[in-house]
């Protein structure tokens, strides 16, 4: 198979782990679920908020994120961030989520920062690497990610921004420069001195590069790959084609293509019970839109304009069945929440199966997102989503499947509550 070799990656192909998927090596506090790479899922963020204890969240750190369109019972966690001692939001928005920081720091905005590629380098068809220049000036008082997140990490460990600064460069340094490293050529001294002319992610992308596959491993002889050879080099440079990579690009135990990871494997009879419980008579799933991505774009007059895209399809069949009008608001309930939704009708849904698109619900108090809110307000579909129902192995919500009652939004109550609902 063949694999890029990206000009920033390292030049020794080895993995750098090699064994068992870190997981389970910890768990929550309040469900016990377990981490995954080092993360924990989502679907605990508001309990370990709002669950008293010694280890409670009480402050959040939260950079371009909007959870509360985006976590299962987003109701619970809107509440459980109300309730924090401490939030602050690097955005450029006050959206659903950071409404509720303390602190909302306007970070620059993609143009008006330089810019390499570290991840979609790494899924080109051909080995390539560009660099591009910030075309815009940002505003006053605008500061770039990296300065924040030195910053807020600096202040959070009661240490200066340079420790900070000098912990990730020397941490580098170790692992590419002196003797038995990949740049053997130069000491720790001689490559500061060479990086010295940069700051912040240019001089660890300088490092990276010259320490990578192309890299001139801090040479003077003009060969290879560095930070002012790429600039200079405009429209980027072509490092030729991709090439077979396997099996050094493996990371598992045995170093083969594991098809039945004992991870997966122990979890097939669970699975086979769960495929024998009777399906709920209905059914939500979400859908995507060509205008948007998840909660973004719609404040962006272009792409907010036009009909509302916040809508229910339901199949014909169903709307007879449960008495709705195509236009009409219909009420969608779940064990955890409920929306008014207007109806459209689709022959491309399966019978039993409703869909509404997730991103929306931009009306909530405090809200300043003036085009979403007068173009394309919607409702939230994760105010249904349940955090109850999750992927065992890994924790993550269930986010389609999700079990629903349907009528019409004028009609009376049925008897019960939502918390009934399988």
């Amino acid at each position: 198979m063949m694999f890029p070799w990206t000009a920033h990656a390292p030049a020794d192909p080895t993995p750098r782990s090699r064994g068992r998927v870190p997981h389970a090596r910890w768990r929550s506090r309040v469900r016990g679920l377990p981490e995954f790479f080092g993360e924990l899922p989502v679907a605990t963020m508001a309990e370990e908020m709002d669950t008293p204890g010694e280890d409670r969240v009480r402050a959040l750190v939260l950079v371009a994120g909007n959870p509360v369109c985006s976590t299962p019972n987003a109701g619970r966690l809107d509440e459980a961030l109300a309730g924090l001692e401490f939030m602050v939001a690097v955005d450029l928005y006050v959206n659903e989520t950071t409404r509720h920081a303390d602190l909302i720091l306007p970070v620059s905005a993609p143009l008006e920062r330089t810019n390499y590629d570290l991840v979609f380098h790494g899924n080109s068809v051909r080995n390539h690497a560009k660099w591009s220049p910030a075309v815009l000036e940002p505003p006053p008082g605008v500061r770039p990610l990296w300065e924040i997140a030195l910053e807020i990490a600096a202040g959070s460990s009661g240490v200066d921004r340079a420790a900070v600064e000098e912990l990730i460069l020397s941490s580098l340094l170790r692992a590419t420069v002196g003797d038995g490293k990949v740049c053997d050529q130069v000491d720790d001294a001689q490559a500061r001195e060479a990086l010295s002319k940069w700051e912040g992610p240019e001089r660890v992308l300088d490092l990276m590069l010259r320490s990578g596959r192309y890299g001139d491993g801090f040479r003077d002889d003009g060969s290879g790959l560095s930070l002012d050879a790429l600039i200079a080099s405009t429209h980027g440079v072509d490092l030729g084609p991709l090439e077979p990579r396997l099996p050094e690009m493996l990371a598992t135990e045995s170093g083969k293509v594991e098809l039945a990871p004992e991870l997966m494997v122990g979890d097939v009879p669970r699975l086979r019970e769960a495929l024998d419980r009777n399906p709920a008579p209905l059914v939500l799933v979400g859908r995507r839109q060509i205008r948007t991505n998840n909660s973004w774009m719609h404040n962006v007059p272009a792409l907010a304009k036009g009909k509302a895209r916040c809508t229910l399809l339901v199949h014909p069949e169903d709307a007879r069945e449960y008495g709705l009008t195509a236009g009409e608001e219909a009420r969608l309930r779940s064990r955890v929440g409920e929306v008014l939704v207007p109806v459209e009708l689709s022959e491309d849904m399966r019978p039993g199966v409703v869909s509404l698109p997730h991103g929306f619900g931009h009306d909530l108090p405090g809200v300043r997102l003036r085009v979403a809110i007068e173009r394309q307000p919607g409702v939230n579909a994760n105010l249904l989503t349940d955090e109850e129902a999750l992927d065992t192995l890994s924790g993550n919500a269930i986010l389609n499947g999700i079990p629903v009652e349907l009528e019409p939004a004028d009609a009376a109550s049925r008897p019960g509550s939502t918390q009934e609902l399988a």
